[in-house]
């Protein structure tokens, strides 16, 4: 075993997680300068480390594979701790939301720099359409308290394929309309497929994919969250099988051929970068951390703590249920994107159920309601497991990498036993401390002291 790669990687593992830290730290500082300097310092030393210096770089393009990795999982694993730590619902569904907006993402990009604005078009147009069909439902069913659940979903699903037609017929129509724009077939010089529009195209196609995504699992979270929380995570565990089998039979069953099934597709871009790694993840972390301490938070958190005090309190439970699914699951399509396009390849293998479980592993091992630990273990995860010892197994034989599934049990069983609220518990650091509320003492109404909150 070669004992200075083992020190290296472990060095390297410290070093990614004090820049977590770090960077919290940073984004936490109250003056905006400093806020924006310290967000600059922490992008840069990544950056600076990823950049060949002399024919030397600290990350090679091994641990450069490994964070984009962790970037996607951390945003994965935030979506998951929003729907399973804050809001008490476990879903095994995270991992098919994480598939359909890689897919949904990497199909966009992959026919925009083949000449086809189809997938931006017909995409784009779907998840305005059915977000406008959603609110429009919505403001109808409200004028009908007390229609069942399985009728609302009707109407929400015959109004999502409405739209959906629509999206492809004026989407198909303008994608004809503007093709002569994209030059000859063999232009490579042609403005709409320059790197500064490939990268306009990488962050709508991310956007779309993490919107469908969350799309997605509104039509599918109505009818199922009225389910117990163990029925609720059976169903969400049917709902990744199902994905994976229709990526398997994208060609035959769907019609995207240039998918290719269960071969894979191949050909994405590689558009994924350091710095749009790094922007999405920053702004899953923002909007995350904003809104856990929000009002919305914390009746997401009262629906965890006790269902039916938080019923009494007015809470609509079904409500704040679907929000925290869709929000996660727009966070998992999200990181799905980044992950497509830092790959270039997709395998309907990759979102399998089984490798479904390891945002789940990851929240309990940061601990369930832990921003913190959440990101803390995305990296560490990544870093540690499926890259140092993966190195260390892959030394001592062929096979012997295989035996990493049977080391993440026994770890995670030992954890249970010894710290069952995960390493972090209940500790956030920097920006995702519970903001600091000045508490008022008194205040004074025309001369009279009235004690506060009157």
């Amino acid at each position: 075993m070669d004992l200075n790669q083992l020190a290296i990687s472990l060095v390297k593992i410290i070093a990614v997680l004090a820049w977590v830290y770090g960077l919290l730290w940073a984004v936490g500082r109250k003056p905006w300068w400093a806020k924006a300097l310290g967000i600059v310092i922490a992008f840069g030393i990544i950056q600076l480390a990823l950049t060949p210096i002399n024919g030397t770089q600290v990350f090679n393009d091994f641990d450069r594979g490994l964070l984009f990795q962790a970037c996607g999982m951390t945003m994965v694993a935030l979506g998951l701790n929003l729907i399973y730590g804050f809001n008490g619902q476990f879903s095994l569904g995270q991992w098919g939301f994480y598939g359909i907006g890689a897919y949904t993402a990497a199909d966009v990009t992959y026919r925009w720099v083949n000449h086809d604005a189809s997938g931006l078009l017909v995409g784009g147009l779907l998840v305005i359409l059915v977000g406008l069909m959603i609110l429009v439902v919505g403001r109808l069913i409200a004028r009908y308290k007390g229609m069942p659940v399985l009728s609302q979903f009707t109407l929400y699903l015959i109004g999502a394929g409405v739209a959906a037609v629509i999206s492809v017929l004026i989407g198909n129509a303008i994608a004809n309309a503007i093709a002569p724009a994209f030059g000859a077939a063999d232009a490579s010089n042609s403005v709409l497929l320059g790197n500064v529009a490939q990268n306009v195209i990488l962050v709508l196609a991310v956007l779309v994919g993490g919107a469908f995504a969350a799309e997605v699992s509104f039509l599918f979270g109505l009818p199922v969250l009225s389910l117990g929380s163990d029925y609720f995570g059976i169903a969400t565990l049917g709902f990744t099988i199902v994905v994976q089998t229709l990526l398997v039979n994208t060609d035959t069953l769907l019609p995207f051929p240039e998918m290719k099934g269960g071969r894979g597709m191949i050909g994405i871009p590689k558009l994924t970068t350091w710095f749009w790694a790094f922007v999405f993840m920053l702004a899953v972390i923002i909007v995350m951390r904003n809104l856990i301490y929000s009002s919305t938070g914390r009746a997401i958190i009262s629906v965890r703590e006790d269902e039916t005090a938080a019923k009494s309190m007015g809470i609509d439970i079904a409500r704040y249920k679907l929000l925290a699914f869709v929000i996660g699951s727009l966070f998992a399509g999200i990181g799905g994107g980044i992950y497509a396009h830092y790959i270039g390849f997709l395998s309907p293998a990759t979102f399998s159920f089984l490798l479904g479980f390891n945002p789940l592993i990851i929240i309990v091992f940061g601990g369930l309601g832990s921003m913190t630990g959440t990101i803390a273990a995305s990296f560490g995860w990544i870093f540690f497991l499926e890259g140092l010892l993966r190195v260390i197994l892959g030394q001592l034989g062929t096979e012997a990498p295989t035996w990493r599934f049977v080391l993440y049990p026994i770890t995670l069983l030992m954890l249970m036993l010894l710290r069952p609220q995960g390493l972090l518990g209940g500790v956030e650091w920097g920006f995702l401390r519970h903001p600091k509320v000045a508490v008022r003492t008194s205040q004074t109404t025309q001369g009279v002291p009235v004690p506060a909150g009157k």
